[in-house]
């Protein structure tokens, strides 16, 4: 497995620029290694719930994982406010870094992730596919 780190700025898109490191890369699988950071402002998708939430204030990320795709990242997280409530769900754009946001991303080799749509449950969902050497 390969790594890529990067630390994100205050006002930065957690999301957005998650997806942006990893498409430079060209790797075809991914994952979330680690992250720690604040956020201004968090959105996330409960689960199930079709809409958003969107929270102001100042957030602890305390957790971050996911799996990344050339068709775009699966991500929970969870964040934590200034008295140590903690509520997650669904990484959604829109998340604004406060102070710093430091990832580090796991690259796959061998493996590509797709996301097909899926009639069972109505989304995108995970499909991996094994490569051969000369299609990596």
């Amino acid at each position: 497995m390969a790594t890529e780190a990067t630390r994100l700025a205050p006002g930065q898109d957690l999301l957005a620029e998650l997806e942006r490191l990893f498409a430079e890369t060209g790797a075809g699988a991914g994952c979330v290694l680690a992250c720690v950071g604040s956020l201004t402002t968090a959105v996330i998708r409960f689960a199930n719930h079709p809409e958003s939430t969107s929270l102001a204030g100042h957030f602890e990320i305390v957790s971050l994982t996911g799996v990344l795709s050339p068709d775009g990242a699966h991500c929970h997280i969870a964040v934590s406010d200034g008295e140590g409530g903690t509520i997650g769900g669904h990484l959604m754009l829109g998340c604004r870094v406060y102070t710093t946001a430091e990832i580090v991303v796991g690259l796959l080799p061998g493996v590509r992730f797709t996301r097909p749509f899926d009639p069972r449950t109505g989304y995108p969902e995970l499909a991996v596919e094994t490569m051969k050497p000369e299609e990596e």
